[in-house]
């Protein structure tokens, strides 16, 4: 007569790898042998490695105790329950974000809205306020500060393919929720950002010619209360100088991790020679967002690829297939991460990082006003009077650029404080040879020594010099006739450029700003640019680029996970977040994404009706998240485990769409 206790462990392992996975705790209870079987480590890591399709080169998470317990994270620990579908919002929702503290999270819509929630279950609205009656069409992004005690809300003026707009700042102490400051802002290009726990950065653009611009990063006070009107609410930080009518968008500010020796020079990174019609490209010195293209990667990863086999898993917009693609295609498993270099998700930084206060995030998007559909676009408002084709007297002199190098002893008078004594880094998007943004761009920021003292403006000797530099130089000043290379040298240098080689649609950080994380549709392989205005045609799947703060170099990218579908003219934002375990996106093709961050496959799909354009995990328990779609909804998402905490009867609650393998 046979028995169980006769069978072999090699087969009951064997037999183990035939069960489901929710069946393995069952089978563990039954003696103390099988339930030591049941932890086989072998087991586990074949057993996970094969459902989620994970490359087995790969090792175990740095920091991880068993192969088992990195299954049961994987499986347990995910959000995949839709615990609460929210209705409140009665247009397209843009945005989503959390407080640092995890307690709350705000929205913004078409609506023109910006609610704050209670993160708890259910959730339920905390604060809102109607934007509109300050002129607002719509709110599109919202960042808390670091001590939870403001929110900083961005948004669009009322107006046919408006592109102005304001930055404002609503007070949550006392539970109130009061207006404290307005600061202009140029929406489309920048959302805003926090560089304090009570400062802030705006920007605007500056059109100086013919594809030629400045953009202009101001830093602002949170609350502009003043005793005099001699003192000043807001510096100027940077003045980028923009070619191919480009310009410096999705500003960021991160703790800064990189050493000084990266600085040495300006650099262009993952630059292959490509002939683009760029008379410059092989000039060594350079300014504003024109840096060298010296030390250039002529094969760099991912453009191998030629022409003849570029239908090799990806549809570009425009493809004449992208129709029929768009209605038969299977949302299978996505592939894993394709790595540069051994990449290992981070730990939290031990120094002056201060890893648990994110300084912002979001690059702006461009919107175009329609009767019922919500799309970006890019709108340029040229110059066209004499007047904005002449700048201010002291706009262009050799003292204005004051943000390369501060002081930052406070004067005796006290009309100078310093900020922040730590160094900074801006990050942004950009572009050199088309207006679509297809580069990363990297500013140290010392220790910024805020000037609270408006300055009387320039003297009559300045005046006098500028208006015989205007004499001998007028060429220099007219519209048509801008000496780029003039007005380059009294701009600011961008530090180190990333090229991507696609168009950038989301940016984020990892909580200890170690890595950024980036959304970015590619061009073909072997492109050829003819005309700033006629960018390279791009993708519909977003790659996600990963860039090691630290060495400033991409070190992998995940490929063909998430989809968009509209061309570069109409191309906008997807946001993006990081955990320390997880990144996750929202995409076009109504579904949000989740990765893990060191297996980098795809964990679970999250459904909406229409475009998920936003994404956000909760920062003090990852185990939460928030999706925000075009269809009017927000929708929480929850993990088992966490279900379980807040005793969630989930039998009538939707999944989202696990990629992990199941026994049939």
């Amino acid at each position: 007569m046979h028995s169980w206790e006769y069978i072999t462990d090699a087969v009951f392992i064997k037999i183990l790898d035939l069960i489901d996975i929710e069946d393995i705790s069952n089978v563990s209870k039954v003696c103390r042998r099988w339930k030591e079987l049941c932890l086989d480590e072998y087991f586990w890591k074949k057993r996970l490695l094969k459902d989620w399709k994970i490359d087995p080169t790969i090792g175990i998470k740095k920091g991880a105790l068993s192969w088992h317990d990195e299954y049961i994270r994987l499986w347990r620990h995910v959000p995949i329950v839709e615990t609460e579908i929210l209705k409140e919002h009665t247009n397209q929702v843009l945005h989503v974000s959390f407080s640092n503290n995890g307690k709350f999270f705000a929205t913004c819509s078409k609506d023109g809205y910006v609610l704050v929630w209670d993160a708890g279950y259910p959730a339920r609205i905390r604060h809102y306020k109607d934007m509109k009656t300050f002129s607002w069409k719509y709110t599109q992004y919202s960042k808390f500060n670091a001590s939870d005690t403001s929110l900083l809300v961005s948004g669009v003026h009322f107006g046919s393919h408006s592109n102005t707009g304001e930055i404002a700042v609503l007070s949550l102490t006392d539970g109130n929720f009061d207006l404290q400051c307005r600061v202009s802002n140029r929406p489309y290009d920048i959302f805003g950002t926090w560089y304090t726990d009570s400062y802030l950065i705006s920007g605007d653009q500056h059109w100086l010619g013919n594809l030629i611009s400045t953009s202009n990063l101001w830093l602002n006070r949170a609350s502009q209360e003043t005793d005099s009107e001699f003192t000043s609410v807001m510096n100027r930080m940077f003045r980028f100088f923009n070619r191919s009518a480009s310009s410096v968008r999705g500003v960021m500010v991160a703790n800064c991790v990189t050493p000084k020796s990266h600085f040495t020079s300006p650099m262009i990174e993952n630059r292959p020679n490509f002939n683009s019609g760029d008379s410059d490209a092989g000039s060594t010195t350079s300014k504003g967002n024109k840096p060298s293209h010296t030390s250039i990667n002529q094969n760099p990863p991912g453009l191998s690829r030629t022409i003849d086999n570029l239908g090799q898993g990806r549809l570009w917009a425009g493809d004449p297939d992208f129709q029929y693609w768009r209605s038969t295609e299977s949302f299978s498993q996505a592939p894993n991460a394709i790595y540069y270099t051994n990449y290992e998700a981070p730990t939290v930084n031990d120094g002056d990082s201060d890893a648990d206060m994110p300084l912002g995030a979001g690059p702006s998007k461009d919107y175009v006003d329609s009767d019922d559909t919500y799309r970006q676009t890019r709108s340029q408002s040229m110059p066209n009077t004499t007047a904005q084709r002449q700048e201010s007297q002291y706009y262009w002199s050799e003292g204005a650029n004051s943000s390369s190098e501060y002081d930052t002893d406070e004067d005796d008078e006290g009309n100078v404080e310093l900020l922040d004594k730590r160094e900074k880094f801006l990050i942004f998007s950009t572009g050199d040879e088309t207006y679509t943004p297809h580069q990363i761009g990297f500013k140290r920021i010392p220790p910024f020594a805020f000037n609270k003292r408006i300055d009387p403006g320039p003297t009559l000797a300045e005046r006098v010099a500028h208006r015989r530099e205007l004499q001998l130089h007028p060429e220099r000043f007219e519209h048509e006739n801008v000496d780029a290379d003039w007005v380059a040298q009294r701009c600011d240098i961008v530090d180190h450029i990333i090229e991507l080689h696609g168009h950038i649609i989301g940016m984020a950080l990892s909580p200890d700003h170690r890595y950024l994380y980036v959304n970015c549709r590619p061009w073909p392989p072997n492109y050829h640019i003819d005309h700033p205005l006629d960018p390279p045609p791009i993708a519909q799947e977003i790659d996600i680029h990963v860039i090691d703060m630290e060495m400033l170099k991409p070190v992998g990218k995940l490929l063909r996970a998430h989809k968009a579908y509209t061309p570069n003219d109409e191309c906008f934002f997807i946001f993006l977040d990081v955990s320390e375990d997880y990144v996750a996106s929202g995409a076009e093709d109504k579904h949000g994404y989740l990765w893990d961050r060191h297996y980098g496959t795809c964990i679970a799909k999250y459904p909406h009706e229409d475009v998920v354009n936003a994404i956000a995990f909760n920062p003090k328990d990852p185990e939460m998240l928030v999706t925000a779609s075009d269809d009017f909804t927000l929708k929480i998402w929850r993990s088992r485990s966490l279900c379980n905490q807040l005793e969630i009867d989930t039998s009538d609650c939707g999944k989202g769409a696990e990629t992990r393998s199941k026994i049939e």
